[in-house]
């Protein structure tokens, strides 16, 4: 079903782009559509904006389509997913290895229309065209954070919910300061995760009233939750909420600046600072990608480091 809806999806995606780039090159039509409203094809604008021009008739004709192909399409689900009988001239084969590999090309296609409309109809709305230039839309509110720490290659400033869309200082600070903390907590539990495997286990013991918690004893990553003592999860959340507690009284102007000068790192050199600290926002969001992987990892293979080809048991391997 979900491959049938993947299918389905793609070829829309396939049309509604070349809905969008064919009119730009070969221009549009002669003639009306819709001669009782005297609309021309030329006067209908390419993309969002043709939304509102076209008349109810015409969505009439649009719905009755989709609909029709609905329909058409609406048989025993025992078929091949998206084999609907049609054989496109010059496309279709016999050959069992060309098939496979041409319709590998319509899923691999299909996946890159769905990407390249989402940003056709984003680009759209933000400067009234497809293909307009984000260099002339300087009526964005995103603009006041253009120049902010972060603010990095390949994809600059990237926003694609558009939380920072109402320009608001207040918020889009909180919300680095949230990214900041994300990405430090992430860069320790990545290196907590990496470093035992590496260095191994410091000496003595978890709880030394219990023999049975040497540090050599604790399991690396997810299986170490179980090990630890009530005593321990204690000792945890109270440091935690100390962290919070201390950062509320020191706290400097910018996001995450908590007064703390850490050793061969600080610099009063304000190129040097400011590329110091892009460099941890952009290793947290590297960690903050990573523990998670590893999280993943664990939770299916038992070790972050989990080799997938012994993970026999796996659902996926049906796929």
């Amino acid at each position: 079903r979900r491959r049938e809806v993947e299918i389905k999806h793609g070829r829309v995606s396939m049309l509604a782009t070349m809905g969008y780039i064919t009119p730009e090159i070969t221009g549009k039509f002669p003639g009306f559509l819709s001669p009782l409203n005297n609309l021309k094809f030329e006067d209908v604008p390419n993309g969002l904006a043709a939304l509102k021009v076209v008349p109810s008739g015409g969505w009439a004709q649009i719905l009755a389509y989709c609909f029709l192909c609905e329909l058409e399409g609406f048989d025993p689900k025992d078929r091949e997913p998206g084999n609907l009988g049609f054989r496109p001239p010059f496309l279709y084969t016999e050959d069992p290895a060309l098939r496979s590999r041409r319709l590998a090309a319509e899923l691999a296609n299909g996946r890159l229309a769905m990407m390249a409309i989402i940003g056709m109809f984003f680009q759209d709305g933000l400067t009234g065209s497809a293909w307009g230039d984000w260099a002339n839309y300087t009526d964005s509110p995103l603009r006041a954070f253009e120049n902010e720490l972060g603010v990095q290659a390949p994809v600059g400033f990237f926003d694609p919910l558009n939380l920072s869309s109402d320009g608001n200082v207040e918020e889009f600070k909180r919300r680095r300061e949230v990214e900041i903390k994300h990405g430090r907590i992430s860069m320790l539990a990545t290196m907590g995760y990496i470093t035992p495997e590496v260095t191994g286990k410091l000496p003595g013991y978890l709880n030394p009233s219990d023999p049975s918690s040497a540090f050599e004893n604790i399991p690396n990553g997810l299986g170490a939750i179980s090990k630890v003592s009530i005593g321990g999860w204690v000792q945890i959340i109270a440091y935690m909420a100390f962290c919070e507690a201390s950062g509320r009284n020191s706290r400097g102007d910018a996001p995450g600046d908590f007064g703390w000068k850490p050793p061969l790192l600080a610099t009063n050199d304000p190129a040097t600072k400011s590329r110091r600290l892009n460099a941890e926002l952009a290793n947290g969001r590297l960690a903050m990608m990573a523990i998670i992987g590893m999280f993943f990892q664990d939770g299916l293979t038992g070790s972050a480091w989990g080799d997938w080809a012994n993970y026999t048991a796996s659902p996926l391997r049906a796929c």
